[in-house]
């Protein structure tokens, strides 16, 4: 008998020069874009690597094996499917094979921790479905005991309606949720100054 374990989903993108953080690379340019997008990756690698759980990465282009996402620690995936919606319910109905319960996280959250994300599992274990509302509208994590399609439907990805829409439809399984504080991404210049990082 095998002994299914929590998995984190982390999604990333592949880090292009101008092809990351284009809201911000608006006001601050590409190069400096580029350099605020691999400060959140390797937070965000920090902050999930103390975690007891699976790891797996996904990619949005290609799976890089040499860059600073050891392969010891993370499992490569490429993210499957077009828009984003899609690419997550794929990553999700994949993951949920092997384990559950499952949650993901992108990379564009300065303020996220590890303690956040282990009380999600940990609320996991008694609600269903586990969200951490963004400031912008839509949700910084997304964390499931089973897997449901409904929460990847009928959803106006990339919109200020994406958490108010993905709560609807956990309301119209019947389901309870619990909700994590409300923290912001980092999408605009302003975000990223408030949290006052120095760059290397």
């Amino acid at each position: 008998m095998t002994t299914k374990k929590p998995s984190i989903l982390i999604f990333v993108k592949n880090a292009v020069k101008g092809r990351v953080k284009t809201r911000l690379a608006a006001t601050v340019g590409p190069d400096r874009a580029l350099q605020i997008y691999l400060a959140l990756l390797k937070h965000t690698r920090q902050i999930v690597l103390p975690l007891a759980a699976d790891r797996h990465l996904f990619y949005s282009d290609q799976i890089d094996r040499a860059d600073d996402w050891p392969e010891t620690h993370f499992h490569k995936h490429l993210q499957q499917g077009n828009g984003l919606g899609v690419r997550m319910q794929q990553a999700f109905e994949k993951i949920f094979q092997i384990n559950e319960p499952v949650l993901i996280i992108g990379s564009d959250c300065a303020s996220l921790t590890t303690d956040i994300i282990q009380t999600a599992f940990e609320r996991l274990e008694e609600y269903p479905f586990v969200i951490g509302p963004a400031t912008d509208g839509g949700y910084y994590l997304l964390g499931m005991q089973r897997m449901s399609p409904s929460l990847f439907e009928g959803i106006a990805w990339s919109t200020d309606k994406v958490l108010e829409q993905s709560l609807a439809a956990i309301q119209a399984l019947n389901q309870a949720y619990f909700l994590l504080p409300e923290l912001s991404d980092i999408d605009y210049e302003e975000d990223w100054e408030q949290f006052g990082w120095k760059l290397e």
